[in-house]
């Protein structure tokens, strides 16, 4: 049925206007206070061989919805209700801002791909803390907070910046990303060389332990998918170096090559990043390389290309974790975390594990 009204109808209106009014509805049902639990129930596949521990915390399930879909906090609740086993926030900017001019989020229907160039639209940091501040912990999902460099922050003020983000939205998350990796934010592209990385980590890493009176907060870096090889191994030993808990790969590409989109029309979009079924290769491949690099100690969430159960369990077997989707949900609809979770679950079972991290890495090993 979604397929059907996606082809025929949601297709042929903006993306980002359908966005505010799928989301708006996602938030008007999903979060209602009584409706809202029963669909939860109904959606989320609660097979017990889904559930499993990342960096101390606990999943239900390893399926998350990545950063992007909601940037400010307005709706983790009824999100979490759709099946998802984890909900990333962001990107989030101790600055509020308005992001890039509309248009500025489209669809690529013959790739199952979007192309973004939204610019980190958001309310800013000290707002998405005060929505997480009044969000009952009852039913909250696990969250991730994703957090990225203001526009207006000069290369000198990047690291107060970052380090303002952290300090107040670090007590409100079960873990935090540090996002270096969008090609929409003038600059941000650059924050992923070694040299710049690593101060900037360790600045934050640093604000995260003094805002969390003791417990330490899991600490991710956020690359891209156009990363070298050299370089995606070089921030692998810089994330051993620094005892950050894991890595998130990876962000859009801002590559068009293998598009069955007609080009013209591509061209016609303009620059933005390309997510979804395009990333899918190239992502398992970073995985793979990452996990190798990384040794078996640290965690690995993969993003890019996730639309089926059996590209959840590849990753997984390949070295991931966790993973995540936006484009997949977006093609999917509201039922898509369930029939991904259901599928995953199948495989899992059908291939002689126990649990999500008996599967991890098995491919690599």
């Amino acid at each position: 049925m979604y397929d059907l009204l996606f082809r025929h109808v949601l297709r042929r209106i903006p993306a980002e206007p359908i966005h505010g009014v799928a989301f708006g509805a996602i938030r008007g049902v999903a979060g209602a206070p009584v409706v809202g639990p029963r669909l939860g129930s109904l959606l989320t596949e609660s097979d017990p061989v889904l559930r499993t521990q990342v960096f101390g915390v606990d999943f239900p399930n390893p399926l998350g919805l990545a950063a992007g879909f909601d940037k400010d906090a307005r709706g983790p609740v009824a999100l979490g209700r759709l099946g998802f086993g984890f909900v990333e926030l962001g990107t989030i900017t101790a600055r509020p801002q308005p992001g890039n001019p509309k248009p500025r989020l489209f669809r690529l229907p013959e790739d199952k791909a979007l192309v973004n160039r939204m610019g980190f639209n958001n309310s800013g940091a000290d707002a998405v803390a005060a929505r997480l501040t009044a969000l009952p912990r009852e039913g909250r999902p696990v969250l991730g907070l994703n957090i990225g460099k203001s526009k207006a922050a000069t290369p000198e003020e990047a690291i107060d910046d970052y380090r303002h983000s952290a300090r107040v939205l670090g007590p409100h998350a079960d873990y935090v990303v540090v996002n270096v990796s969008s090609p929409n934010t003038p600059g941000l592209r650059d924050m992923q060389q070694v040299a710049v990385l690593e101060p900037l980590l360790g600045a934050v890493r640093e604000e995260l332990d003094s805002a969390m009176s003791g417990r330490r907060m899991p600490l991710l870096v956020k690359i891209t998918t156009d990363l070298a090889d050299d370089d995606v191994d070089a921030v692998a030993d810089m994330a051993v170096r620094l005892e950050l808990d894991g890595v998130v790969a990876t962000n859009t590409t801002v590559s068009r090559e293998g598009l069955r989109t007609p080009a013209a029309e591509v061209e016609a979009i303009g620059a933005g990043g390309v997510s979804g079924l395009p990333l899918a290769t190239v992502a398992h491949t970073v995985v793979g390389k990452l996990r190798a690099r990384l040794g078996p100690d640290r965690t690995i969430i993969s993003v890019g290309g996730i639309f089926t159960g059996e590209d959840a369990y590849r990753r997984i077997t390949a070295g991931a974790s966790l993973v995540q989707a936006y484009t997949g949900f977006i093609y999917g609809g509201g039922t898509w975390p369930r029939r991904v979770n259901r599928d995953l679950a199948a495989l899992l079972r059908r291939n002689g594990f126990a649990s999500v991290a008996d599967a991890v890495g098995t491919d690599t090993a």
